[in-house]
Formats: C-alpha cells, structure tokens, sequence
C-alpha cells in the first residue's frame, strides 16, 4: 500500500502496513496517512483471492491487535478518517477527486480492519481499542470513550448527507458495508443477540436523531438502484509530467478493487445478477433488512423497526401522530416499481413481505393498486421454481401471497386480470388465463411438490389457506385451474388410501408379534384427513358462494364424482360433503335428462343453465374460510439467522471465513 502500486502476495511486508500496525504510536497529524492512503493494487476478481487478501493481512492484523493498546494507531486512524469526512460534502461539491479518493481508502482499511477484530475479540474488547490512548500504553480516558459512537454517527451522516456522484459512489457503498461490518458480531454467536455494545449506540444516543433519515436513505438507494460509474468516471486528470504519485490510481476505485471486495465471496453470484447490478442497492437493502430485526432494548423499542412499520406516502397530507417517533414519507409508486422489479433476491422479497406485514400504509396502498400482477407474478415464479430457490424464500414468498389473499378485495380483482402466454409456466400452455387461475395452479403445484419432496406441514397450511381466503370469490376459474384442484383432491384421496391400508396391515401384524414397534400411522393418518378436509371445505366454500360463476369446476367435480364417494359416510367428513354430494346429485340428474353422448360445450351448457335453477336455501351454510397471517412468537429466531445468512452470502465487507460463523450453519440450503 501507500504512494506505490502493491500485490496482494507483498501486503505482510507493506512498510506503511507495518507502520501502522507496529510498536511506533502515529500521530494523527502525521504526513504518514497520506502516504499509506495513496494505495491502489490490481483487483480481486474471485473469492479465492479474497480469501488469499485475507490471509495476506492476518499478521498484520494480528499485531495490530497486540501493539494498537500502546500505540493507538487504530484510533489515530479513525480519527484521520473523522476529520476528513467534516470536508467531503463540500470535496465532492469541488470535485476534489484526491481528497474522496483517501477518504475512502481509509473507511476501507477501517472496514477490513473491524471484520478481522470482530472475527478475533468480543465487543467488549473491540470497544477497549477505540478507547486506548497513544501516550499511555493500555490507558484510555473520557474524552476518547465515544470514538466508537462518533464513528457509526458518521457513517451514518456520510450514507444521509453526502451527494450521490459517479466519484461519491464507492465511499457511500463502503460507509454502508462498514454499518453491516460493525453490526457483523451477531455472526459469531450461535444464540441471537440481544444485548449488544452496537445496538446501543444506534438506538440511543447521538445516532437516534438519524433514524428515519437513514431508514429513508436505504430505501431510496434500492429503488433507485444505482450502477457502479463506469470505467474511467474517476480517473485523475494529469497535474504533471509522469502524473505524480496518483495519477491513474483513482481508476480502479470505480470498477476495480472496491467493487470486488464489497461484492464478492463465498456463495455471492456473478455481477450480472438482478441482485449485484447495483452495489449500492444491495448493500443498503442488507443494512435496511439488518436494522430492521435488531432485538427491541430492553427499555425502548427498535426505532429503525419502528420507521419502517410507520412511514407514508409523499401524497399523504394528514398529518403524522405525534405517538409514533421516526416517521417520513417516500414515494410509494417508486417503491412499488422497485419492488417488482427485484424479487427475483431473496432480500428484495423479505423487504416486500416486511412491508406488507408491518406497515398498514404500504399493505393498503398495494392492495389498492390496478396492475396488482406487476407484483404477484414475480411471487408466483418463485413458488413455480420452488426446486432452485431455498427453504426461506419460498416461505417468505408464500406468506406474502397469504396476507395478499386476507383482503376480498384482491381476492376479487385478480379474477379481472387477463393474462396472456405466460413463459414460464411449462406444464401446459396457457395462451390466457386470470391471474388468478394462475394463482391457484401454482399454489396447488406447490402443495403436490411438498407432499413428494419436503413433507413441510407448515407449507402445506399456508398453501392451503391462501386458497381458502380465495375460494368464496373463485370467479370463471380456467378449465385447467379446476382440473388441478380435483387432481389435488384424488392425490390426497390415494394418500388416505394407502396411509390407511398400512395402518391396517401394521394392526394385523402387531396381533402375531408384540416386540416389533408401529410406526405412527394414527398421526399420519390425521395429518392427511386434516389436508382433505381443508380441500373439501375449499370446494364447498365457491359451490355455495359463487357456484354460478364456476362451471368449470362444477364440470371437473362431475367428471370424478367417484372420487367423493368414499367420504360420504365418514365422520371427519359427512357434514361437509352434505353440500358437494347435493350439487353432484342435482346436477348428474339434469345431465342424465338430457340424454348420452354429450359434447363438452353441452354438458357446460346444461351447468350453466343448472347453476340458475339450484336451490341455494337447500346447500348448508358453513362459517366464512378466513385465514390470517400470524407471526411466530419469537420471529427474531427465525429472520436474524435468515438476514445474516443473506449478508453472508454477498460477502459484505469481506470474505468471510466459514469456519468463524456461529448463527447458522453454511451448508444448509
């Protein structure tokens, strides 16, 4: 590093690396910052040379970790980087390319310095080499006891206040991968964290004033999605001869180096990605999603949850409740954009679901938007390709569609919306189709994937009551939409059979040999009848409610009448049937009137007419099928892990060792 070019391989014998991290105290006011801030060295293109960085600055690290209690350069360091960020704003109003360039550099070093520190020591050791003084070895005093508050204070200032340009971009994207760094302690406990120095200082304190303007911040930076400046946008124009001892240098900023590191590492994907075409997105997104699920304190609760949970539309004119701290207004037609355009991340889809569970306001203008596919199409291609997406974002995708279902009037519209060539449905094509045939065909896919793959009870329940919200406002289900839910109904109606003659034959076998232990076929056996009646009251829930408007339905349910022969009689199941088995009598009676040999158009024709002449006072009434979303007692065991894995897997800051991770294990989905 410093004034001249490095390679990875030479950094343990960098002179300016050895400085800092050796037994001399640097004062902040010496001519060497600018020397070991005027660096640059070819890119990391892969995370294998990331990891080499890593292990190329471990002795480095290392012995600032043993000398920094009696020099102090690490708070020398910060302090640098402090009073530096007091002249950025106006730096970046002038142009000033060179002074952003250090600056940088310096909140880079920092950031790769506190990921190694976070890795080796607790926080409260962590805190102690922001505390220690340069003149008295292992001492610390008042007045540097907040170095650690004023340095999250001003990151949290540079991602607020500083302009975003093509030279500002990459010290804005470092600023907000150094947040997630500082907040990177939770990776290293199993348990979730619910005390924590850094939680502290951003719930209360000097850093609470800018809650909402960061929340806002964040949220503006991922619908704006931002790209990288192009190659060239910050390269120096020569001052002299040669170009003195930076020209050139400021190149690889843009697109080099930085990029690389913000960006790369175990498991991240290539930049093409939807999720990686704009760092600044990603990275703002992550700290957004971080932020969000920090643990309430113990006296207060998360402010930055509470910001999220409460902010407005720009064209919202009431005024805010004074009860309600850390609101703002952001513009939700962007936000809905952005939103669509991005769930194809699982960070994008967490956000979206975050939003419509916690803010009303969100929830209720999504709800009340005209081109509602926009959005639940890109849920419904998740679920489709349930095989390529892992556990969670399924689960968050299919929670999503549940809340969305919990209004009727969703439920009604997506019935209007005509759809045409849908790709990425190959099963069948399906030249048109309302988006909520469609809904149904992939929910249903996603139960009969369940019940053959994973086996989740929990994906089962939620898939199933997604339909049950719908099924009351079915509206001119497609043929192939009404196929698909008798189908469900005869795989579960197989299921029952066969569950039920293996418990049949286990009962004989256990009457010749009482050593041999039964499996539980009781308990599988009422798993089963739980899913079929749930599919029967679905079905009964649009005969009674808008059987007029469902001939196709009425038709499939004529086509395997047989298939409800078997639960007219059985207790679970006789006071639902009562409904089904009066439509499949009244209308197998006007089909068998009209003679044999009818053609399709005919029998339709005949239901139809029949769906007028039915008597409703004669179908029984059940209570309305209404299912709600609720939250798990302690979500927090659930969504930190899940957060943390997804900064894990973008390679936040650095390269992260997995053998360090605590919270969750590496190789599960």
């Amino acid at each position: 590093m410093g004034s001249n070019s490095s390679r990875i391989g030479d950094l343990p014998k960098n002179e300016y690396l050895k400085k800092l991290s050796g037994t001399e105290s640097v004062s902040e006011n010496d001519p060497f910052w600018n020397q070991l801030l005027s660096f640059s060295f070819p890119a990391p293109t892969s995370s294998t040379e990331l990891k080499l960085l890593e292990e190329a600055t471990i002795s480095v690290c290392r012995s600032l970790v043993v000398n920094n209690p009696r020099t102090g350069n690490l708070g020398a360091l910060i302090k640098v980087f402090l009073s530096r960020t007091k002249e950025l704003k106006l730096s970046a109003e002038c142009q000033n390319h060179i002074f952003i360039w250090q600056t940088h550099n310096a909140l880079f070093i920092i950031c790769c310095l506190l990921k190694a520190f976070i890795c080796e020591m607790s926080e409260e050791e962590l805190q102690l080499h922001f505390t220690y003084e340069e003149k008295a070895p292992g001492s610390y005093s008042s007045d540097s006891e907040d170095l650690l508050e004023e340095l999250l204070c001003c990151l949290m200032q540079l991602i607020t206040d500083i302009p975003l340009l093509d030279i500002t971009y990459e010290i804005s994207v470092e600023a907000v991968s150094t947040m997630v760094v500082f907040l990177s302690c939770q990776l290293f406990h199993k348990e979730v964290l619910r005390q924590s120095i850094s939680h502290k200082y951003l719930m209360r304190g000097r850093c609470l004033p800018y809650t909402s303007k960061l929340v806002k911040t964040l949220l503006y930076n991922f619908i704006r999605q931002e790209k990288p400046p192009p190659p060239g946008a910050q390269i120096l124009p020569q001052q002299s001869e040669g170009g003195g001892l930076l020209y050139g240098l400021a190149s690889g900023v843009a697109t080099g180096l930085w990029t690389v590191f913000t960006l790369g590492g175990v498991g991240s994907k290539a930049a093409a990605s939807p999720e990686l075409s704009s760092p600044l997105a990603n990275q703002s997104l992550l700290l957004l999603l971080v932020l969000a699920n920090l643990t309430d304190a113990a006296d207060a609760p998360n402010p930055y949850r509470q910001a999220i949970m409460s902010f407005k539309n720009t064209q919202d004119s009431s005024p805010f409740p004074s009860s309600i701290p850390h609101t703002f207004q952001i513009n939700f037609n962007s936000l809905y954009t952005a939103l669509c355009e991005q769930q194809t991340s699982d960070q994008a889809t967490l956000l979206l679901y975050t939003l419509l569970h916690q803010n009303s306001n969100v929830r209720t203008y999504m709800l009340a938007r005209t081109d509602m596919e926009n959005l639940v199409l890109p849920i419904l291609e998740i679920l489709y390709h349930v095989e390529e997406r892992n556990s969670h974002h399924v689960y968050m995708a299919l929670i999503i569609l549940l809340i969305l279902t919990e209004d009727d009037g969703f439920n009604r519209s997506i019935h209007e919306v005509i759809l045409k060539n849908i790709t990425w449905y190959s099963e069948r094509v399906l030249t048109e189709i309302s988006l909520g045939s469609l809904l149904i065909l992939v929910v249903i896919r996603t139960i009969q994937y369940n019940m053959t793959r994973t086996r989740d009870k929990y994906l089962h329940t939620n898939c199933l009551a997604a339909l049950a919200n719908m099924s009351a406002q079915f509206r001119s289900l497609h043929q192939y939409a009404a196929q698909r839910i008798i189908s469900l109904f005869s795989l579960l109606s197989k299921k029952h059979n066969k569950v039920l003659e293996q418990a049949t034959q286990s009962l004989r076998g256990s009457l010749s040999s009482n050593d041999v232990p039964l499996p539980d076929y009781a308990q599988d056996l009422n798993v089963i009848e739980e899913v079929i009646r749930m599919m029967l009251e679905i079905i009964n829930s649009c005969l009674t409610n808008s059987l007029h408007h469902n001939p196709n339905l009425v038709y499939a349910l004529l086509y395997k009448r047989d298939l409800f022969e078997q639960f007219r009689t059985h207790p679970s199941f006789q006071d639902i049937m009562q409904n089904i088995d009066l439509v499949i009598t009244f209308f197998s009676s006007r089909l068998l009137q009209a003679g044999a040999e009818l053609s399709v158009e005919r029998v339709l024709e005949i239901i139809k007419q029949g769906a007028v002449a039915l008597p409703k006072d004669r179908l029984k009434k059940f209570p309305e099928l209404k299912f709600k979303y609720v939250e798990e007692e302690q979500p927090e065991e659930f969504f930190i892990p899940y957060v943390w894995s997804l900064v894990y897997n973008s390679a936040v800051g650095l390269y992260w060792n997995p053998q360090d991770i605590q919270l969750f294990t590496m190789d599960s989905d």
